[in-house]
């Protein structure tokens, strides 16, 4: 039906019969919803006269390099691991991908543990495992760094591993946390099955450096890996791998990030505001939103929304609290949350200075402490209710939360930086009005979302890209300062193992 209607159309925009037209190919597909009656936009090819060629994207083979005489090491199996893989692969380069935590099924056991029972495993939890934070954290792969690499290749590969061809024409794509599982270990079997080497269980914890070379990479296990590069992906949240560059002396420097709450809405609220309606009808998805104030001259914006999603705890240590936000495919959970984060600087972290480059990351784990006092152990999270927060009242009773390890009344200014809860305030004021209907009580915030983004920048050489005191280590994605998010951190991790390849091969 919809087919027939977007022919008719072409055919009166085109001025010609519709019995010409022979093919349409939808281009994108996005969602105005500014006016009073929200509209679908799409963009459109139509062949007309000739021959129609199909709506198919092209697939890349992947060689087979079992005997390939060149070898690279990989920490990390995150977007930006697998697809630098994949690359190296397309170049005739055998990639060995050291995972330190577990396969995506094993990892599902473990969070099913941290969410029902609150028992973290520090290597296999929301951020580390197959397919890192990506695989459980949603799926969402709208990014705005369109010139670091070919946006359109990343996602078509991610169709080959069996992502719904929609992706391709989504203006924010969404493939849903509980989808992405099947899309990694399918990258998974293409890597191994060309000869390459997945290695769980296979934490990084130290390297051989000499005449400033890795020489061997040495994991938890007691074994030891020589290649002729290292591409070290290992994500925001790996702290140990920034204590082991520091403790080398190998340059890493403090880099500025978010970190604030995750606050939750009933979704049909979301929906009511966004589409001006009491009743969003089956034809319009869950609403979203996109928010971002200027406060005392700092940004406090919206993060990783989530439509009809879930608060995840997305902790990696005991005894700290962290809180992150996914939804399924259909987006058909009863909550919209997302990350209201205020960005900090190094002037914010002055009582930690003395940590040198990892001050950030100390600012950030203190932050991550107070929380976890406040929510009283287990992963529960202190929470208050949206009004309250601004009022700094502690809620007497909570709404329901989709955060499945429970939330806690209390007072989050008593866990979050002054300056930090004092901006949240008066961005939520400002958030009322532009949203009516925003703030309000029937809102919880939770705290705390603080891995935005890495506190730490690992350099690299702006031509090279290999570390400027080490000639065959090369940082990337998210963890290494480059990246934030599914996509940018995949096309990173292609860029930095092209460069790799084109001196490897040399």
């Amino acid at each position: 039906m919809m087919d027939q209607v977007i022919r008719e159309h072409a055919a009166r925009t085109a001025g010609c019969p519709i019995g010409d037209i022979t093919g349409v190919r939808l281009v994108k597909r996005s969602i105005d919803a500014r006016g009073k009656q929200p509209h679908i936009i799409l963009s459109v090819q139509v062949f007309a006269g000739e021959p129609f060629p199909g709506q198919e994207g092209k697939v890349v083979a992947f060689p087979d390099v079992s005997g390939a005489s060149r070898k690279v090491i990989i920490a990390g199996t995150g977007p930006a691991g697998l697809f630098a893989a994949l690359k190296l692969i397309e170049a005739g380069i055998c990639p060995i991908l050291l995972e330190r935590g577990r396969d995506v099924r094993s990892r599902r056991r473990d969070l099913a543990l941290l969410n029902k029972k609150g028992i973290l495993d520090p290597e296999s939890n929301y951020c580390f495992g197959e397919g890192g934070a990506g695989t459980y954290s949603d799926g969402k792969l709208y990014t705005r760094s369109t010139k670091r690499g070919d946006v359109q290749r990343i996602l078509s590969l991610l169709v080959q591993f069996g992502a719904p061809p929609e992706i391709l024409i989504d203006a924010h794509p969404h493939i849903g946390t509980n989808k992405l599982p099947g899309i990694i270990q399918a990258i998974r079997r293409q890597i191994t099955d060309c000869g390459g080497r997945m290695l769980f269980e296979k934490k990084l914890i130290d390297l051989v450096l000499h005449d400033g070379r890795i020489k061997e990479v040495l994991t938890s296990d007691g074994e030891t890996f020589v290649a002729d590069a290292l591409i070290l992906a290992t994500g925001h949240s790996a702290r140990d791998i920034f204590h082991l560059l520091h403790g080398k002396k190998i340059a890493i420097s403090p880099k500025p990030f978010a970190l604030g709450v995750r606050i939750e809405h009933p979704q049909q609220l979301i929906d009511s505001m966004q589409y001006h309606r009491s009743f969003r009808g089956p034809g319009l998805p869950p609403a979203s939103y996109s928010l971002v104030e200027q406060v005392r001259g700092k940004g406090i914006f919206s993060f990783c929304m989530c439509p009809g999603g879930i608060i995840a705890p997305a902790s990696t240590a005991p005894g700290e609290l962290v809180v992150n936000g996914w939804s399924p495919s259909k987006r058909d959970n009863p909550y919209a949350n997302s990350g209201i984060v205020v960005s900090t600087e190094e002037k914010d972290w002055a009582a930690f200075q003395k940590y040198g480059p990892l001050a950030g990351l100390f600012f950030q784990q203190s932050v991550e402490q107070a929380a976890f006092r406040e929510g009283g152990g287990h992963f529960r999270a202190p929470a208050q209710r949206m009004a309250d927060f601004v009022a700094k009242k502690t809620s007497a009773t909570l709404p329901d939360c989709s955060y499945l390890p429970g939330i806690r009344s209390a007072a989050l200014q008593d866990c979050l930086p002054s300056f930090v809860h004092e901006d949240l305030r008066q961005a939520f004021l400002a958030f009322g009005k532009k949203m009516k209907g925003y703030l309000t009580n029937e809102a919880v915030v939770v705290a705390t979302e603080s891995r935005t983004s890495s506190p730490v920048r690992i350099p690299r050489d702006p031509e090279a890209l290999h570390h400027p005191q080490v000639a065959n280590l090369y940082p990337c994605g998210e963890g290494a300062g480059y990246a934030g998010g599914i996509v940018s951190a995949a096309m990173d991790g292609e860029l930095v193992a092209s460069k790799l390849a084109e001196k490897v091969g040399r």
